[in-house]
């Protein structure tokens, strides 16, 4: 049987089933562990053996629950500890080995837990025995220190803590402790000491004191704040008279005692009667104490605050009393009989006072809705909130109001949630394209810009929406509604323009025309007619793909009779070539040719047997077919039949057909019978297209309404609207349904609930309390019942049907709380009597005042302090009211803004954005200010309706780059061939208020745009045309036959090329090229009648295409008639002659033109176009010849002609709408201003018009009175009827009003109900605060410091944390040295601050004087301060030598060592220290100095010319006390100048020996030191 459990939460009751009966065993069971177990072994009677008990092995047990068994081992142990044989221990005396458990499964787990809290804060580690030790030399980074927490083990049902035990079955107890690492110990940072005081007491002794201040308090185990004063005696000059006149006497008042209810009833009289303490002689103040009914009133007053009405229909005042002590002070602190105080007026020692109210509020509402409702990658949770009115202000120092709103975290775990939305962009179709026109082109079209074509921009809108549900069946594609497009930020937004082309007509690139085909049959099959046709072909090389038109015509015929036909011979030449293997399938090659079906024999050649003569002069008839367009596609119904249709993806579309005329036209006549033409070559006259889809036009369903405010609305406020939108997805195509008329929807804002109006209803004022004569009567002060009072008033709310409210409905919607309590007095007998105050008089206009008097009466007349006006005017003036005002502008003019366009245009109208215009007039606004008569500033709605001045102005417009007009076409770039011509434009206008740029400049700051096309040489164009050659004219003499050699000629013309048909006259000879000039004459020879005939010469043999030296032509004739006579020869047959380059043999290639520009049909702006080139055959000797040169050599033309290329369009910059206009960014003032702003949806690219610098255009707000409260600071301590003792400082709540200018913030009062409620202001403001005069001698705290600079814990310069710490303090001022012993303790306190600094520190260090030297710690921000830098690295300020200088003229250095004073010099020992002190050589004798004194030193120095030459001394040993390198220099040489000594004089005397004659004798050498170190 499984366990169930069932719980019930309410009021903390659990309900178990009776299976789970047996878990309140476990928990009884299980809190058994929590009784301590003695841990002390169970010792024998001999006290020698005991028995020692191990731990409680794992319950076992077959079931869940209470019928488990542990056990343990038990063992015998000596007091020594080691184990021995049970029977040495006392069995009666032996510990329980088993008991009855409780068996934990899996299932318990359930129940408990472990709580485990958060780590604490780490706790530096004491070193030794509990003492907090600081290890701060050690500490380079950071300290050792322990964290901890708190782990109970909890009963998760309704979370109460159990035994700790309990939990330890099913878990290890989590770790209570953990190390942790905490910054280095940082020091109390204290400031320098302020200048001395000056003297307590102007004769005779006194104190004087300075005070610091705290900059950063101690952390981390740093040192404690240093005293933050330093006090000193001071005597003056001036000696005191009388002794007793060195005592001072005050007044000096203790607290008020808190607001006690007033006794009314004759039996609380009794009780309360206070007694005042005058034992008292500390410097504590004095409170009166009632006997017995001070703790019992304010138990009645807490019982009274709850048993008040959750929802009071209506608010009432108490007023008590405060009593407080004053004495009379000695300057030494004693306390004095009153009568050494001088006393002017009655002590006050009573007063009435306000008896605390405190906050009442509702009960919470209900919670709000969770904030977070869906799933979605943002793991934070959700909050809700709920909140509660105040129902009673507090008054009199009551509690002040709890929070009024809370917050909690839901949603925390979210994966039960549905998921969020998705949002993501959706455009529209595109839109028409629209074509700009280029720079080059600007002048020449755009008078017809309808008539453009080619490339383009089209745009479409994007809108946000509602990503459907993948998951969600969809039974159709349904378009979402949009939705506000801040909820797609973050996706990408789709593009919203793109590239488009409108079709030109047309533009086709054609080949040159083929020769003439010989006369050939239209059907060689079926030869009908013995006319036939000769025809001409050209290709289609390129066109531009555009549907609009058709090419010209391909083919043309020209009739002729006697046609042949022809068919294709085949000539197998070679062998067959294995494809792969070396036999098999293989390829071989085959000649084709064209010949005609007729066969016989050749005629000869026509020149032997041709006579010429002109014919035919005029032009050939040339016959082609013409096709017109082709027209609209039509349905076709054959195609119906057969149900064909066409799918282009979104709906099947019909095909239909499309026709057009085709027609045979004579050339230069029109059209003819289609007879002429040739039938077979007829193009087609229909295709099948596609029919034109119908299209609806498809809307998005309406967006949401737009909210309606959720609060309530004024009586007197318009009509509130609210809208909603749709956008067009799709518009209607080729017949489809149109689009609504309805965009755009507005309707008026249903259930908006007027506010409800409530008013405030004041009762009559009681009157006026004072403090009861039981009360007068108890203390010191003034009998008579009069002074100072109270009276208040009642206050209710009362609805707009004058029926009575709640008091909540009334703070919420009835405006300032009216006063319930004000000050009132009771005459007394000394009191002034004045008249009450008389109406103010009538006002004369603007700028006057009014007036009110009132006068003293009886006595008061005669009474000094009442005829002092300040203390009791007699008359008061107030400004007349005042309904005159005036403007004044205020602040610059904004920008010019131009008209907007309406929100329905910009949503029907968004396809043509860059239609809008951008320039002309516009209206600039410029703020006013409106003022009263006083200079104050009012409401503008006074003045003007808008607030603003408007002035028309204008927007200047963009002007475009301009050029000039085309120049005139170049000369072809080569004479001969083909080549390029271009023409330009220059730059004639730059680009002005953002128009579209100019092309590239040069290098003269000029912009040119050129066009390039192919052409032909100028002697390209021209040709010799040649006549046939005339009759062979020979000289005849005397009769002889007309036989032998003559001459013949023929005409030869320069003519201009063109067709069969064209214009060939006569040119001027200069425009053909005279080195291609055909003979115009030439020998001929006619044959004499016995003479061998031989036929004319044939052609020569081609040489090798490669023109190999060596190689040979020739060619050929036959003889026609051998001679009559044996003896006559014919003439040579055969003639052969060498091949040479470029005289008889010639190479031919192709070579090309430069490419022309883009070339684009003739209506066309951008888009794709063709580049061109033309083709030349050119020989070897650089000559351009006919292309069929190449042609008939079998060239082949590797060169690409044309090729495809593609002019950028331009594209303008594209911008959104401007967004509505923003709310003020401020709420008053006159810095305030409204903002919208555009956004760019495409950059300008390829030269369009760039996007304008403004994207965001401003206008001033309004500019309306900004109203504040201000607060006053705080006044002095001040004690009322007392010159010392606790006070109070009071501070002031004003209404101002200012224009929000920071730079120029001039606050002027205002009305207080301009700001608001005063009252509820009041409670979030302290007003006032408790403070303390000191008396003279008193001991007492300083104000509060200012708040230090915002410092973070930082190491290296980086910061521990992002929160700082600032800090103040107090200190503490001794007025005498006797009263030191009852003085409080500085204080200080801290508070976190943001924007912190790091702040280092080091030592600096002044100069030395005598060996010693200033040192301080300095701040990295130039403030020198204790506490900071680290001790182990303080410099010294005192410099000592070791040892210390004890030798005669020896003195400390500030190298540490010791040294000798001027005119010494030191004898070092071989340790690196003084040994002595000696007199430096070439001192003047006078001024020599006594070794064994110090007589020396007190006598004057030398001159600074002989100091300088006296202060050099020797030092071979350095400071470390090693021996310098100079000095075993100078050992060396010296001891090598005494071997060379030594050695030249043994030479020298060594030959002298040789002589008997002795020497005389010689002077012995004495070398005499005199104390130089290099001797």
């Amino acid at each position: 049987m499984g366990w169930t459990m069932t719980l019930k939460d309410d009021f903390g009751v659990i309900t178990w089933t009776w299976q789970t009966m047996k878990l309140l065993s476990l928990f009884l069971f299980l809190s058994l562990f929590s009784i301590p177990v003695p841990s002390e072994n169970v010792l024998s009677k001999d006290h020698h053996f005991s028995w020692k008990p191990g731990q409680w092995g794992q319950c076992i047990g077959k079931k869940c629950g209470s019928g488990g068994v542990q056990t343990r081992t038990i063992w015998c142990i000596h007091v020594e500890g080691w184990t021995t044989h049970n029977f040495h221990c006392h069995h009666m005396e032996k510990p329980e080995s088993w008991r009855q458990c409780f068996k934990v499964c899996d299932w318990h787990q359930d129940v408990f837990e472990w709580e485990v809290s958060n780590w604490g804060a780490c706790v530096i580690m004491p070193l030794f025995s509990n003492e907090l030790k600081l290890r701060t030399a050690e500490c380079i980074t950071a300290q050792h220190g322990i964290q901890s927490r708190t782990i109970h083990c909890i009963r998760t049902s309704n979370r109460t803590t159990v035994t700790s035990k309990i939990c330890e079955l099913f878990s290890q107890k989590p770790p209570m402790e953990q190390a942790c690492l905490t910054p280095c110990p940082q020091d109390c940072v204290v400031s320098d000491f302020t200048s001395w005081s000056s003297c307590s007491k102007t004769c005779g002794g006194g104190l004087q004191h300075r005070t610091r201040h705290i900059l950063a308090t101690p952390m981390y185990g740093g040192a404690n704040c240093q005293n933050l004063t330093e006090t000193r005696t001071c005597i003056s000059l001036l000696d005191c008279h009388n002794a007793e006149e060195d005592y001072q006497y005050s007044f000096k008042a203790g607290a008020w005692s808190e607001c006690r209810v007033i006794p009314y009833h004759r039996n609380a009289l009794q009780s309360g009667r206070t007694t005042v303490d005058l034992s008292s002689n500390d410097n504590s103040t004095g409170t009166p104490h009632p006997l017995d009914s001070h703790h019992h009133s304010h138990h009645n007053h807490q019982i009274h605050a709850h048993v008040q009405v959750r929802y009071p229909l209506s608010w009432e005042l108490d007023v008590g009393y405060q009593t407080r002590h004053v004495r009379c002070t000695r300057s030494d602190g004693k306390d004095v009989m009153l009568s050494f105080c001088r006393k002017d007026t009655a002590l006050l020692t009573f007063k009435v006072c306000q008896m605390p109210n405190d906050c009442q509020t509702s009960e919470w509402s209900s919670w709000s809705p969770c904030s977070k409702t869906c799933r979605s990658n943002d793991l934070s949770p959700g909050y809700r909130l709920r909140s509660r009115i105040m129902t009673q202000i507090p008054h009199g120092g009551g509690r002040q109001c709890p929070g009024l709103e809370e917050k909690e975290a839901c949603n925390i775990i979210g994966d039960l949630l549905p998921k969020c939305p998705r949002y993501v962009w959706r455009t529209s179709d595109w839109g028409d394209c629209h074509i700009l026109p280029l720079l080059s082109q600007q002048d020449q079209r755009l008078a017809n810009v309808s008539s453009l074509c080619g490339g383009g921009i089209q745009i479409r809108k994007t809108f946000c929406v509602q990503a459907q549900d993948d998951s969600a069946p969809h039974l159709r594609k349904e378009v979402s509604r949009p939705v506000a497009a801040r909820l797609c930020d973050g996706n990408q937004l789709p593009l919203a323009v793109q590239n488009c082309s409108i079709p030109c007509q047309l533009h086709c690139m054609l080949s040159q025309w083929s020769a003439w085909s010989s006369c050939l049959h239209e059907y060689c099959k079926e030869p009908r007619e013995k006319k036939g046709l000769r025809k001409r072909i050209r290709e289609m090389l390129w066109h531009s793909g555009s549907a609009l038109g058709t090419c010209s015509h391909l083919t043309e015929f020209i009739p002729c009779e006697d046609p042949a036909c022809d068919l294709w011979q085949v000539h197998q030449d070679g062998r067959c070539i294995p494809t792969k293997i070396p036999c098999g399938l293989g390829t071989v090659v085959q000649n084709l040719t064209c010949v005609t079906t007729e066969e016989g024999k050749a005629c000869p050649p026509a020149t032997t047997l041709e006579e010429w003569r002109i014919c035919n002069d005029h032009p050939c008839t040339i016959f082609y077919w013409e096709a017109s367009a082709w027209g609209p596609c039509m349905e076709d119904t054959s195609a119906d039949l057969y149900g064909t249709s066409f799918n282009n993806g979104t709906s099947s579309c019909a095909v239909g057909v499309q026709s057009r005329k085709i027609s045979c036209v004579k050339m230069h006549a029109g059209p003819v019978t289609n007879k002429r033409c040739s039938e077979s070559s007829r193009p087609e006259t229909s295709r099948p297209c596609l029919l034109p889809c119908k299209k609806d036009c498809e809307v998005t369903p309406f967006s949401e309404w737009t909210d309606c405010p959720s609060t309530c609305i004024a009586e007197s406020a318009s009509a509130i609207k609210q809208s909603r939108y749709r956008t067009i997805i799709h518009r209607p195509a080729n017949g489809g349904q149109e689009c609504p008329d309805t965009l755009y929807e507005e309707r008026d804002c249903e259930s908006l609930h007027k506010c409800p109006v409530y008013r405030w209803r004041t009762h009559k004022w009681h009157s006026c309390t004072l403090v009861p004569d039981s009360v007068r009567r108890g203390l010191s002060g003034s009998r008579e019942n009069c002074g100072n009072g109270l009276n208040t008033r009642g206050l209710s709310c009362v609805g707009e049907d004058g029926e009575s409210a709640n008091m909540t409905e009334c703070l919420r919607w009835a405006g300032p709380l009216p006063p319930q309590i004000r000050q009132c007095r009771v005459a007394c007998k000394d009191d002034c009597i004045l008249t009450a105050w008389s109406k103010f008089s009538e006002c004369a206009g603007c700028g006057h005042s009014q007036t009110r008097k009132r006068a003293l009466i009886g006595r008061s007349k005669k009474k000094e302090h009442c005829l002092n006006e300040k203390l009791h005017p007699l008359e008061e003036k107030q400004t007349c009211p005042c309904n005159e005002f005036l403007s004044q502008p205020y602040g610059n003019w904004s920008v010019c803004i131009h008209s907007d366009r309406a929100v329905l245009g910009s949503l029907q109208g968004w396809m043509s954005h860059w239609e809008t215009k951008e320039c002309g007039q516009g209206l600039r606004y410029r703020a006013v200010a409106c003022i009263d008569h006083q200079g104050h500033l009012v409401n503008p709605a006074l003045c003007t309706e808008s607030g603003y001045i408007v002035e028309v102005c204008h927007i200047p417009c963009p002007l475009d780059c301009k050029l000039s007009d085309w120049s005139a076409w170049s000369d072809c770039s080569a004479s001969y061939g083909s080549g390029l011509k271009t023409r330009s434009r220059w730059l004639r206008e730059k680009a002005f208020n953002g128009g579209r740029p100019c092309p590239k400049l040069d290098m003269k700051n000029q912009a040119q745009v050129h066009e390039a096309v192919p052409c032909s040489g100028e002697t390209s164009h021209y040709e010799w045309r040649i006549e046939p050659w005339s009759i062979c004219n020979i000289n005849t003499v005397d009769n002889l036959p007309a036989c032998g050699e003559g001459v013949q000629s023929r005409k030869i013309r320069c003519v201009k090329r063109s067709t069969v048909n064209g214009d060939q006259r006569h040119v001027d000879d200069s425009l053909c090229d005279g080195e291609e000039m055909p003979p115009r004459a030439q020998v001929c020879y006619l044959a004499c009648p016995d003479d061998c005939v031989t036929a004319p010469w044939g052609a020569w043999s081609n040489c090798p295409l490669q023109c190999d030296p060596g190689a040979t032509r020739n060619r050929s004739r036959h003889i026609l008639r051998l001679p009559a006579s044996e003896d006559m020869l014919c003439p040579e047959l055969v003639q052969t002659e060498q091949c040479v380059l470029n005289s008889t043999c010639y190479t031919y290639e192709y070579k090309v033109s430069e490419w022309s520009t883009c070339q684009l049909s003739d209506n066309a702006i951008c888009g794709e176009g063709a580049q061109l080139r033309l083709l030349d055959c050119v020989r070897s000797d650089a000559k351009i010849v006919e292309l069929r040169e190449c042609e008939q050599l079998g060239l082949i033309n590797k060169w690409r002609l044309f090729e495809k290329c593609v002019v950028e369009c331009p594209i303008n910059c594209l911008l959104s709408d401007w967004s509505p206009w923003a709310d003020c960014s401020l709420s008053c003032g006159s810095q305030g201003h409204l903002v919208r702003t555009r956004r760019m949806l495409q950059e300008a690219r390829q030269g369009g018009r760039p996007c304008p610098s403004q994207l965001t255009q401003t206008k001033p707000c309004p500019i309306t009175p900004c109203y504040m409260w201000l607060l006053s600071d705080w006044s002095p301590c001040t004690v009322q009827g007392a010159e010392c003792g606790e006070g109070l400082r009071r501070r002031n709540l004003s209404c101002v009003i200012h224009l929000g200018n920071k730079a120029d913030y001039h606050p002027r009062a205002a009305k207080t109900e301009l700001c608001g409620d005063v009252r509820r202001e009041h409670l979030k403001q302290d007003m006032e605060q408790p403070c303390f005069v000191p008396c003279p001698g008193d001991c007492y705290l300083t104000e509060w410091s200012l708040w230090s600079s915002c410092q973070l814990t930082c190491l290296e310069g980086r910061s521990f944390e992002s929160i700082g710490h600032q800090a103040r303090s107090k200190a503490v001022i001794i007025q005498a040295m006797e009263n030191q012993g009852s003085c409080p303790h500085q204080v200080f306190e801290t508070q976190p601050c943001k924007g912190g600094k790091c702040y280092s520190y080091r030592w600096r260090a002044g100069g030395w004087n005598n060996n010693e030297r200033e040192v301080w710690c300095h701040r990295s921000d130039g403030v020198n301060v204790t506490g900071g830098c680290f001790q182990q690295k303080k410099p010294a300020r005192l410099r000592h030598c070791h040892p210390p200088c004890t030798k005669p003229f020896s003195h400390c250095t500030p190298s540490g060592l010791c040294g000798c004073e001027r005119g010494y010099t030191e004898v070092m020992t071989s340790h690196g220290f003084l040994d002595y002190c000696t007199r430096t050589p070439e001192v003047d004798n006078n001024k020599k100095a006594d070794v064994k004194t110090n007589s020396g030193r007190l006598k004057p120095g030398l001159s600074q010319t002989k100091d300088f030459y006296s202060e050099w001394s020797l030092h071979p040993v350095g400071p470390d006390g090693r021996v310098k390198l100079w000095v075993y220099a100078v050992t060396v040489v010296g001891f090598i100048l005494i071997i060379f000594i030594i050695a030249l004089s043994f030479l020298i005397w060594n030959p002298l020996k040789i002589s008997t004659t002795s020497c005389p004798p010689q002077k012995p050498l004495t070398l005499a030191y005199d104390g130089d170190m290099d001797m």
